[in-house]
């Protein structure tokens, strides 16, 4: 039998992982985005020369496919940075709202790989990100299943 029907496993041949996603909406980014990207593109680095020294192709690629993605982000990124005194929710605002049972939360809108909503960070294309943008302050927004007021607007 020809050796090109034989698929024999080798040690040194690795998966090709397929590229993460990049997506197609905008990736604007706040300075805290900005500096959050320029660290995981630090951090895959060290840890590339890690692998490399370990001999752990299997974390090289993935490694190096999570560079390739940071990098774009890099690179396709759009800084924005918040206005001074906002009158009207935009990205990179904090936005304080008060729900009816007197529950205080703030957010900042922030971009897609900045967003963390346990800590307040709301991507601009979450639903209620989008619900805020462009409101003010003694507005009155849908957020999740009760609507709640917009309390104060401040720089990011």
């Amino acid at each position: 039998m020809s050796v090109a029907f034989v698929k024999e496993p080798n040690e040194d041949q690795v998966e090709v992982l397929p590229d993460r996603d990049l997506g197609t909406d905008p990736n604007i980014v706040t300075p805290r985005g900005l500096h959050l990207i320029d660290g995981e593109i630090a951090a895959l680095d060290a840890r590339l020369i890690e692998a490399r020294d370990a001999g752990d192709k299997v974390a090289l690629a993935h490694i190096n496919r999570d560079l390739r993605y940071w990098k774009a982000r890099h690179a396709t990124a759009e800084l924005v940075r918040p206005p001074h005194d906002p009158q009207t929710v935009q990205f990179g605002c904090v936005v304080s709202i008060e729900r009816p049972d007197g529950r205080e939360q703030r957010f900042t809108i922030v971009g897609i790989d900045e967003a963390d909503p346990r800590e307040g960070y709301l991507s601009y294309l979450s639903p209620l990100a989008r619900t805020l943008i462009g409101k003010s302050v003694g507005d009155t927004v849908k957020a999740g299943a009760s609507d709640a007021e917009i309390t104060a607007i401040a720089a990011g």
